[in-house]
């Protein structure tokens, strides 16, 4: 029997990952279309060609991120089973290599995935990628106090907070404070 080869870079039950490429763009911009209220204030994915086409060339191009989309193994796609639709997408961002080996993450889920544990099992997947393959040794989560979304997904995969920063990033027109989140190649292998 022959073998065929997975089209996801790391598999669970429910979901795979996979890197982002510019044929997504329709799908992507689709959903984020969909999840605007979900997603807003807290991040702004794109939600047009032109500004996928960017925002993917980034994550396609550039050495020091990563993106992934966290599509259902089972999920419709174009009125067919099995199709890969997109749940979500987790992308490593600021990635350092040398003595620091470590990149920022940021993600977002789509509408119709969310309360479904997807995006857990889909981090997971990215973290075992980011310190296997990737061999970064260490993971931050930056999210506003008010994301209790987010913040629970950092704490039910491991991730400790380790700190607060007031005024941290410029997101929609001001300057927000974030938790600090993070966790090391070490804790992932002892928890």
């Amino acid at each position: 029997m022959p073998h065929i080869a997975s089209r996801y870079l790391a598999e669970g039950p429910r979901v795979g990952i996979r890197h982002f490429t510019y044929e997504d763009g329709a799908e992507f911009t689709a959903r984020a279309r969909e999840s605007k209220e979900l997603h807003q204030p807290w991040l702004f994915p794109p939600d047009s060609e032109s500004t996928y086409l960017a925002y993917a060339g980034l994550l396609i191009e550039d050495r020091t991120k990563a993106g992934f989309l966290v599509c259902e193994k089972d999920g419709k796609k174009d009125g067919e089973r099995g199709g890969g639709a997109i749940a979500g997408f987790i992308n490593i961002n600021n990635i350092v290599e040398g003595g620091f080996q470590c990149g920022a993450l940021g993600y977002g889920v789509f509408a119709h995935a969310v309360g479904r544990g997807l995006m857990r099992e889909g981090l997971n997947l990215v973290v075992d990628h980011a310190f296997g393959p990737m061999r970064l040794h260490r993971l931050e989560i930056n999210a506003q106090p008010g994301n209790t979304a987010s913040l629970a997904l950092a704490r039910s995969c491991g991730f400790r907070l380790e700190g607060f920063s007031p005024k941290m990033l410029y997101i929609d027109g001001e300057w927000r404070d974030h938790e600090r989140w993070a966790i090391t190649a070490e804790m992932r292998a002892s928890g």
